[in-house]
């Protein structure tokens, strides 16, 4: 009978180990291209926020950036219904220029931030900056949809919020006062939007002034933030350090006043002042307190020493739920901590709301929601 001869064990190990090395190369391989298409879907996905369209109008000299998609409409619409804007259509101002109502041809309705301050030859760093903060969309956040440079000013383009400004819904439409719900969601709806500056975006965005007027209200009375023309980003810790405090007095926390020195931590205490702004119904510096050297947060702990809790809610505030109010204080009281070390993250703030306050579940909202 015929036997084959054995192969050799050197000729059986260089067998194996050339199959594990082929097996090795496909497995990068195909490692590689999921990679790859991973990367392309997140870049696909990230398209639908980022996506910017440049455009130059040379007859006019104006330059025009979109952002999360093309505004449906022609440049030179925008381009035409930007420079006719005047007096007229003026409804605010802020810390950085005048707010204005942009009403399109089939009626779409924007509003229009006319910037004071320019200075020349940066246009490119502040388009830069524009660029990343035209990227952030979330559903509490007020979307910059656009910029427009013209020779004599710029223009930042956002959704129209017809409800306008949680302050004036809590200082000067005294005919329909908000319910408790309606403060408690507010609340809720700004934390989600702060938190997300903070902790979601990349670099991380401090807002450095929050305040009810920067609270704007859609129909249901979603809140959304308003005003990044006052936001800085931080790449990193030591990256803030201002020698001009931005922001609005009664709002801004001791450190930052002192230093001028912007953090999440001082957001926080705006956020907390803020609060106590939906709780009272009273402005920060309302004449009620201010006469005797106080701001909100003094005179709060002032009626919490004497025991005076029903002196705390605005009078005009319907449904107030004890237990809700005790939970919301002792959050604001946690946020104004005068030490910013003590104070909670957004994120923490965040979580109280939810869980030890507005519901015993936390929210269905708590996801980003940066899809929406």
């Amino acid at each position: 009978m015929f036997v084959p001869p054995k192969k050799s064990s050197h000729y059986i190990k260089w067998l194996v180990i050339g199959a594990m090395s082929t097996m090795g190369i496909a497995l990068v391989i195909i490692l590689s291209l999921l990679w790859v298409r991973l990367l392309s879907k997140k870049e696909r996905a990230a398209r639908r926020y980022t996506e910017m369209k440049k455009q130059v109008d040379s007859e006019s000299r104006a330059k025009l950036i979109t952002f999360h998609g093309d505004l449906p409409y022609a440049s030179s619409e925008i381009i035409e219904k930007l420079e006719s804007l005047d007096a007229e259509d003026v409804v605010g101002s802020g810390g950085f220029g005048t707010v204005y109502r942009m009403v399109m041809n089939d009626c779409g309705t924007f509003a229009v931030k006319r910037i004071d301050r320019t200075r020349e030859g940066c246009d490119q760093v502040f388009e830069r900056e524009l660029e990343i903060l035209g990227s952030i969309k979330h559903i509490n956040l007020v979307n910059l949809r656009g910029y427009c440079r013209l020779p004599s000013s710029r223009l930042l383009i956002y959704d129209y919020l017809a409800m306008g400004s949680l302050d004036d819904l809590l200082h000067e439409n005294t005919q329909q006062p908000l319910n408790w719900n309606d403060r408690l969601n507010i609340a809720l709806g700004s934390a989600r939007g702060l938190a997300y500056l903070h902790h979601e975006c990349c670099p991380k965005v401090v807002h450095r002034d929050i305040k009810s007027s920067n609270i704007l209200l859609d129909e249901n009375l979603e809140p959304r933030i308003s005003d990044f023309g006052l936001a800085r980003l931080l790449v990193d810790e030591e990256a803030h350090v201002t020698t001009v405090v931005a922001g609005t007095f009664g709002y801004l926390a001791p450190e930052y006043l002192q230093s001028g020195r912007a953090t999440e931590k001082s957001d926080v205490y705006s956020f907390g002042v803020l609060l106590l702004e939906l709780i009272t119904g009273k402005r920060p510096t309302d004449p009620s307190f201010a006469k005797r050297g106080l701001n909100v947060v003094g005179w709060m702990n002032t009626l919490l020493r004497e025991n005076r809790l029903d002196d705390v809610v605005d009078k005009r505030c319907t449904n107030v739920d004890a237990g809700t109010l005790e939970g919301i204080l002792d959050i604001a009281a946690r946020c104004t901590d005068g030490n910013a070390e003590e104070r909670p993250s957004m994120n923490e703030v965040l979580q109280l709301l939810e869980q030890e306050v507005m519901s015993p579940c936390p929210s269905e909202f708590y996801e980003s929601q940066s899809d929406r």
